[in-house]
């Protein structure tokens, strides 16, 4: 079991914060490093690499298709080994797993449980996108993740020194425009891409990102909200079973289009969501009533009505059918700030590559040469004196 180093204050308190400051400054130094770096090679470093003695081994030119493939070579090797060391911590020390028994728990993969059957994993990536199967999206095991990091991790460094020792092939150098701009306008591609996939992933899949702790997915605060009120007016001695919402469907529990049970009413529309507090009471048919109304538990309970109360939609009370936290002014929570950071960073990032890209294209077709000054009306005019 992985041990998570906490320090006790005067009152015998304890602290959980001081791993999240550890990890704060860390970031904080990193990026202070980083800036200062940045401004030492606009300021005070060399203009051109080769004049350098040290900076002669990093010089290049977007001409040299070799060394441009070594360049993306060796990011790929590094990127790799990062992947696999996810796999090791996962082993060693542990990663949290909210589909734990009683509701996540930090956890040590044992390496015979890891997925590593390929017809597994590659289902993921050709399911739909959309629906119930949710492509990579709708992972919810943590073997899975670690087993995908651990194949994309050595296909990564593979393919790393692949591009070390290879060069382009000619239908590559063909197709491509080998310039500065061009290469950023590719990067800027890729890099969009992911920003939009992950965007999507982080506010929905509650496995990589837990919901303890960035907040509950916009589908799994309906269904608490739905479950929590089910749970009041059973007390109540309501019949759940029976009663009807005005709009005739099933106010507390509904069928889904495969015939399974589920929650009714606004909720039907996240039917297929899946929470680690919600699973226990889910039988092969769906909602098993018996073991909602016998067999849940309070921390079941609890989770729902934190759940329910802190959607991410960064709004007062209640919202697109959800209750939301009425003293949390503008509550977003880490889900949400994930979210839309990556969404606007990415869309930024896919402007940048039409941009980039289509000036580069145009540059190659000798299209942006600018006009010739030998026309300009200036020229022909006489002296103001």
């Amino acid at each position: 079991m992985a041990t998570l180093a906490l320090s006790v204050g005067p009152g015998g308190d304890v602290d959980t914060s001081f791993p999240f400051f550890c990890v704060g400054s860390l970031h904080l130094i990193g990026s202070g490093v980083l800036g200062i770096g940045g401004l030492f090679h606009c300021l005070v470093g060399p203009t051109n690499l080769e004049d350098s003695a040290g900076g002669s081994v990093f010089f290049f030119s977007w001409q040299d298709r070799f060394r441009l493939t070594s360049i993306l070579g060796a990011h790929l090797v590094i990127l790799g080994i990062s992947s696999l060391l996810l796999v090791g911590v996962g082993l060693t020390n542990g990663i949290y797993d909210p589909w734990a028994c009683g509701g996540g728990s930090p956890r040590v993969l044992k390496i015979d449980a890891i997925t590593l059957n390929f017809f597994v994993l590659t289902r993921y990536l050709i399911r739909a996108p959309f629906g119930s199967e949710g492509w990579i999206i709708g992972v919810h095991s943590l073997e899975d993740i670690i087993g995908g990091h651990y194949w994309l991790g050595l296909f990564l460094i593979i393919g790393g020194f692949w591009h070390v020792s290879t060069k382009p092939f000619d239908v590559f150098v063909r197709a491509f425009t080998w310039s500065g701009e061009a290469i950023l306008g590719y990067s800027l591609a890729a890099l969009s891409l992911c920003g939009f996939i992950a965007a999507v992933f982080a506010w929905y899949n509650n496995t990589a990102y837990p919901s303890e702790f960035f907040g509950p997915t916009g589908p799994e605060a309906s269904q608490a909200q739905t479950f929590t009120f089910l749970l009041r007016d059973q007390r109540f001695g309501l019949d759940v079973l029976s009663t009807q919402g005005p709009t005739a469907l099933g106010k507390y529990l509904m069928r889904a289009p495969t015939g399974e049970i589920i929650f009714g009413g606004e909720t039907m529309r996240f039917w297929s969501m899946q929470g680690g507090w919600i699973e226990p009471l889910r039988a092969s048919t769906g909602l098993d009533i018996g073991k909602i109304t016998l067999d849940s538990q309070s921390w079941q309970h609890r989770r729902a009505g934190e759940f329910m109360t802190h959607a991410p939609l960064g709004s007062l009370n209640s919202v697109g059918g959800v209750a939301t936290e009425v003293n949390a002014e503008n509550f977003v929570s880490p889900r949400s700030w994930l979210t839309c950071s990556h969404w606007f960073f990415a869309f930024s990032l896919l402007v940048g590559h039409w941009w980039h890209s289509g000036r580069s294209r145009a540059v190659a077709s000798r299209l942006a040469l600018g006009l010739s000054r030998v026309y300009e009306t200036v020229l022909f005019l006489r002296p103001i004196d």
